[in-house]
C-alpha cells in the first residue's frame, strides 16, 4: 500500500516540487518500505524519534525536522538534519547557528510564517522575521542556510481560506526574495501543504509538500 501511494503522489508531483514523508509515530518497518520504494525524504516533528531513526535507518535518507524544535534540543541533530522547516524565532536561529559551527557544517533551515487563523499554530510574523534579518547579528551566522519559508493552513474544509493562506505565504516569499535574498540561490523553498490540502498548496507554488497519512495511513 506505501508503495502504491507513493507512487501515486509522486505521479502527481510537479517537476519543482518535492515530497516529504512525514514518517511520525510510525515503526521503522514502514519506513523501510516507503525506502526500498524510493522515497528518500522523510520529516519528523519530535526530536528523540529523529534521532533514534536516523541512528537505525540509511544513512542516505534526508531528514527533515518539521516540528516545533526547541533551542536546548538543537544539538541532538545538528549533525545530520537535511532541513529545519520551523524556524520561528531568531534566538532559535543563533543556536541552529551555534550548533552548525560546532559540527562543521552550515544548516539549512526554513523561516516559519504563521498564517493560519488558529492561535495553535507556531510561526513569525513579516515584521518579526524583517526586524531581525536586517538587524546586524543576522550577517554573523554564518553556519545557517536560509532557504525559504514553510506555513501551515488553518486546520478546516474551507478550502478558499486554505488557499487564501497559502497564497499569502507565497507572497511572503516573493518579499523577502526581492528585498533580502535576492542574490542568493538557495533561497527557494515554500514548504506547505499536508496530506488534506498539499493539491492546494502545489497549484499556490509550494515546493515541499509534508504528507504523512496519505502514505502510511492514520495511526
Amino acid at each position: 500500500m506505501i508503495k502504491d501511494q507513493l507512487e501515486q503522489i509522486t505521479a502527481s508531483l510537479g517537476t519543482n516540487t518535492t515530497l516529504v514523508a512525514v514518517s511520525k509515530t510510525h515503526p521503522i518497518e514502514r519506513i523501510i518500505e516507503a525506502y526500498e520504494a524510493g522515497q528518500r525524504d522523510f520529516g519528523e516533528n519530535k526530536v528523540q524519534d529523529l534521532v533514534e531513526k536516523y541512528e537505525a535507518l540509511p544513512k542516505d535518507i534526508r531528514w527533515h525536522m518539521i516540528g516545533h524544535l526547541q533551542s536546548n534540543k538543537v544539538k541532538y541533530i545538528a549533525p545530520f538534519v537535511h532541513l529545519i522547516h520551523g524556524v520561528d524565532s531568531f534566538k532559535l536561529l543563533q543556536e541552529i547557528n551555534k550548533q552548525g559551527q560546532k559540527n562543521g557544517r552550515r544548516i539549512s533551515c526554513l523561516l516559519q510564517f504563521h498564517i493560519a487563523q488558529e492561535d495553535t499554530k507556531f510561526g513569525l510574523s513579516m515584521e518579526e522575521a524583517t526586524a531581525f534579518i536586517t538587524g546586524p547579528e543576522f550577517s554573523l551566522l554564518d553556519h545557517v542556510r536560509i532557504c525559504g519559508v514553510m506555513g501551515m493552513a488553518t486546520f478546516t474544509e474551507n478550502t478558499a481560506q486554505i488557499r487564501s493562506e497559502f497564497q499569502s505565504l507565497h507572497r511572503i516569499f516573493r518579499a523577502l526574495k526581492s528585498t533580502h535574498f535576492s542574490s542568493t540561490t538557495e533561497f527557494k523553498e515554500i514548504s506547505m501543504g499536508m496530506s488534506d490540502d498539499y493539491p492546494i498548496a502545489m497549484e499556490e507554488g509550494s515546493t515541499l509538500i509534508r504528507v504523512g497519512s496519505k502514505i502510511f495511513g492514520r495511526r
